[in-house]
């Protein structure tokens, strides 16, 4: 019978993934056809739908044996899909782009296109982007930050230059998020779930950075994080896989109607105030990817363009376009 079934693997198991990706590709094989084995953080918006989809019992309902790895980060689970412990992760279309230029044929199928906002407190004076020049700005993660890059592309097609006219911090997400609340400086740049934390608590959106990149040509919301997987796996499980997508699919679209199943999930959310449960509600929702594949495709090829231009070879690689293949065309070709 289909079930889903967890294993755990920490920092230092995952440096025994490419010893072991031998055997785990073995005992794959045995049931390959209908059983697809998934790296995911123990928290996170992935534990959310998995855990709606164990409720539903929807691996079963299209006839699958989800298994779940759980690592202790977005690199570990890199490591594991590259070793062969597993088949899928959830990853950037960045990143699969940069694989494939060094000969790595990885694709990617949309996720999620929830990103970060600028946040600031209630009170401020700052009403728009033109109002941080010379005001401090905490940006979480680095100064190759994707989101950073993009809204700093953006901005400067209205003659904006953040990095050269505002004060620039940068650090660890959560902490970020702490100081803002503590107006330890004017702005923050971070992503989405710290935002709608930081919102739910009073802070205001300055600007999306969804909306904020439409600047730069962009159709639509731009899906940045999907479902990661080889090529080769994808053509030989297709079965599998097509299932596989029409499982979350189904699991994303509970989560989008169905206020009773967040308050179901609240404990698996990480809080128990309505506020805030009800922001990251309409949050995530604003992040589920509708659009046709070819429209997030082009959008990316925009998007890949300025970070290649801001990042360079450090962040992108040596190609200078979207690598051809990134994007999966499913069967439905959607």
């Amino acid at each position: 019978m289909p079930s889903l079934r967890v294993q755990h693997y920490g920092l230092v198991a995952v440096a025994t993934i490419g010893l072991l990706a031998a055997a785990s590709c073995f005992l794959a094989t045995s049931s390959a056809a209908q059983t697809i084995r998934l790296a995911v953080q123990k928290t996170g918006t992935v534990a959310w739908e998995l855990d709606v989809i164990r409720k539903h019992g929807l691996d079963n309902k299209v006839g699958l044996t989800l298994e779940t790895l759980e690592l202790a980060s977005p690199e570990a689970g890199k490591i594991a899909l590259i070793g062969g412990a597993t088949d899928i992760v959830v990853s950037d279309w960045l990143w699969v782009s940069r694989e494939r230029s060094l000969g790595t044929k990885l694709a990617f199928y949309p996720y999620s296109s929830a990103l970060g906002a600028i946040m600031v407190a209630q009170d401020s004076s700052i009403r728009n982007p033109g109002d941080l020049r010379g005001r401090s700005l905490a940006v979480a993660g680095g100064p190759i930050d994707k989101s950073w890059l993009l809204v700093q592309g953006a901005l400067r097609q209205d003659g904006l230059d953040l990095s050269s006219q505002s004060n620039i911090i940068y650090g660890a997400p959560p902490l970020l998020a702490e100081k803002a609340l503590q107006k330890e400086f004017d702005a923050t740049l971070n992503y989405w779930n710290f935002c709608a934390a930081l919102e739910a608590k009073g802070m205001r959106r300055l600007v999306d950075v969804a909306e904020l990149i439409r600047k730069l040509g962009l159709a639509g919301r731009p899906a940045m994080v999907g479902y990661v997987f080889n090529e080769a796996w994808a053509k030989t499980n297709q079965q599998a896989l097509t299932a596989f997508l029409k499982m979350v699919a189904e699991a994303k679209e509970i989560l989008a109607t169905s206020d009773a199943e967040w308050q179901r999930i609240a404990p698996l959310v990480g809080t128990t105030d309505p506020i805030m449960l009800t922001v990251y509600r309409d949050r995530y929702r604003e992040g589920i990817p509708r659009r046709p594949i070819s429209d997030e495709e082009a959008d990316a090829r925009i998007l890949y363009r300025m970070l290649a231009r801001l990042g360079g070879r450090e962040l992108v690689g040596p190609a200078p376009e979207l690598a051809p293949g990134t994007f999966y065309q499913s069967s439905t070709g959607q």
